[in-house]
Parts: structure tokens; sequence; C-alpha cells
């Protein structure tokens, strides 16, 4: 699964590693250099060196025993993700958050797409970013696209009133599952900050406990970047995970690393193409056999 997309980091981990174990014993500057190529591979500074420090501590007397303590190290700091909560009630709520460019209305239409056609169930989805006109109008091409029914109303309307709609709706269309949009620059601007939580007010009267579940999409190509990101929405809202977009050939994959670690989430889908198909369930396993898998030292 994750073999196309980490070509570029795994090929780069070959190169820059060949001939890296020399003699019976690894050098201090060899660890340095470690260090370094994995922070070069967005796992971060903190990781990096966690990683290393595990490393070190091993017996290792090849570079066979390298590669392979590296893989159980790196799967050691993944979280397995959990099933998501969107079953045992009449109607889920799914709230998807992130900032502008991440991708998130595509992974949403991909979401709809993989739990409508693949899973059987009924979606109905809430355009409530109407900060932005193109966004409703986007997330509608796409409803059309996965035929999942888009909740609107005019540009610059309530967020919250949006919701309240769509809640409606779902609840008197018997839908399973009802996804919502949001604005993207939240992170920026205290104010949408603030009509967020209202949403999750909104939502809480439409179902109880909900939004059952609220994923934050960050975009696998910027790195540590999506940390700091992922850090500015944690301060506000409670997050119940990570969807990794854009996870192709120009992405490092490290970052994935560092957000099970350095943040405590889980990852439940990882977008890994533009098609719909391309939303698939995480795989520490098969993240870790993609990265490091073939990697001769």
């Amino acid at each position: 699964m994750f073999e196309n997309a980490l070509k570029k980091t795994r090929s780069g981990l070959r190169s820059r590693l060949a001939g890296f174990w020399s003699g019976s014993q690894i050098a201090e500057d060899q660890w340095e250099e470690l260090e370094d190529i994995l922070i070069q591979a967005d796992l971060g500074l903190a990781v990096a060196a966690s990683v290393v420090d595990r490393l070190k501590s091993t017996t290792l007397r090849d570079e066979k025993e390298l590669n392979a303590a590296l893989r159980n190290v790196l799967l050691s700091l993944l979280l397995e993700p959990a099933e998501p909560n969107l079953s045992g009630r009449p109607l889920s709520v799914i709230l998807v958050i992130g900032a502008n460019g991440t991708g998130k209305t595509t992974t949403i239409a991909k979401l709809a797409y993989r739990l409508s056609a693949l899973h059987q169930r009924r979606v109905l989805l809430a355009a409530a970013d109407t900060f932005r006109a193109a966004a409703v109008e986007q997330l509608q091409i796409w409803g059309e696209r996965v035929a999942t029914p888009v909740v609107h109303l005019p540009a610059g309307s309530d967020p919250a009133a949006v919701v309240h709609e769509a809640g409606v709706r779902a609840v008197e269309g018997q839908f399973d599952l009802l996804i919502i949009d949001t604005a993207g620059r939240l992170h920026h601007n205290a104010d949408l900050m603030s009509q967020l939580q209202k949403i999750r007010k909104v939502a809480a009267r439409i179902a109880p406990d909900a939004p059952h579940e609220t994923w934050l999409v960050l975009d696998g190509t910027t790195g540590q970047n999506a940390i700091q990101q992922a850090k500015q929405f944690r301060e506000m809202l409670q997050i119940s995970g990570v969807i990794v977009s854009k996870l192709d050939s120009s992405a490092r994959g490290g970052v994935i690393v560092s957000i099970c670690h350095d943040l405590a989430l889980p990852i439940p889908y990882i977008g890994m193409g533009e098609q719909l198909p391309d939303l698939l369930p995480f795989s520490p396993t098969a993240f870790v056999d993609g990265l490091v898998s073939d990697t001769k030292w």
C-alpha cells in the first residue's frame, strides 16, 4: 500500500545510508548522521533523537539487524488506529476540520464514497464552510460525483445554522452518517475557532454525544508544519483522529510517526492519490514496511 507513496523517501534512505555499516560498531558521527537523515524524512527532532537513542541501546551486529531494529522502533511509536465510532446509533456525526489547502473537502468526498459505496451507509454532507462560496460549490460538485446529498445555505450564512438544517434533514431522512465540512482558516482566527465550538454544540443537539468523531485533515507534504497546525487546533477542540492527505510521492512520510508520537493521536485513514478509492485505512505495519523495507545498508 505504501510502497509507491514512500518510494522517494525509501530510495533516499538507501542512497544516503549505503555503506553506513563499517566494521563491528557504529561510530558516534554515524549515529548523528542517521539522526539527521531521520529528521530530513520528517520525523522531527524529538522523534529522530528518540529513535537513535533506542537503537544505540540495542545490540547490533550487521546492517540486517540494524534495519530490523529500526523497523521495530518505528513500529513501536505508531498507534494502532481505533475503529471509528460510527455504529450502534441511528445517526453518527463526523466533524472534519483542517486548514485551507490540506485537501479537506476532497477528503470528505472520499470519506463519503468509502462509507456509502463500500460500507453501505447513507451519508449526508453539510457545507458549513460558508465563508467561501467556492468551498460550498466544491463540496456540491463532489457530492454529485459520489451521489451524496449536500445541505447548504447562502454564502455568509451562520455555519451552525447549516449544521442545524443538515441535522434536521439527516434525522428526518433516516441517514446513517452526517459529515460536516468546516472553514479552513480557523487556527489563525479566534472568531472562527469560536464558530467551531458553536458547531459542536449544535451537533450535540442533533444526536447524543455528537460529534462522535472529530477528524483533523493534515497535508502530508508539509512535514513538521502539519504538527504545528495540529497543536493549534488541539488547543481549541478535542480531536479524535488525524487523516493524513496527499501522502504520495511528494511526501516524505515521517510526519506520520510524529503525529502518533508527539500528538498521541490515531490515524484512521490516509489519502494516497486523487481518485475516490484512494482514501485507505491506515496500517502501521504497512507504513513502516513501505518506509524501510529493502533498505540495504
